[in-house]
């Protein structure tokens, strides 16, 4: 029999939490598109099309990673915590993305 100490109210942070990832998908795939669409308007060099194709590369695995963070958040119970891997491979990607598409526009 599960007392009141066992049974968890995580109210609605786990869907803050899963909109804020959303948020910040959402934003990643704005960055790319645009990197995109500089490089397309820009004249295609070698220089930046090497840059948009890892800008794109950035953005798949910050979706990969975000992607595989929202479902943990649907699962029922507690989800599991964020590894360190996880979170290290996000900074990266959304920091690297981040000059990647300034270096497109400038």
């Amino acid at each position: 029999m599960s007392g009141p100490a066992d049974e968890r109210d995580p109210g609605l942070q786990p869907e803050r939490t899963r909109l804020a990832w959303r948020r910040t998908t959402l934003a990643c795939t704005v960055a790319a598109v645009l990197a995109v669409r500089s490089t397309l308007r820009g004249g295609l060099s070698t220089e930046s099309a090497l840059t948009c194709a890892l800008c794109c590369l950035l953005w798949l695995g910050f979706l990969l990673v975000a992607h595989h963070r929202i479902r943990a958040l649907s699962t029922p119970g507690r989800p599991h915590t964020l590894t360190a891997g996880q979170a290290t491979a996000a900074t990266l990607c959304t920091m690297a993305l981040a000059v990647c598409a300034t270096t497109l526009v400038f």
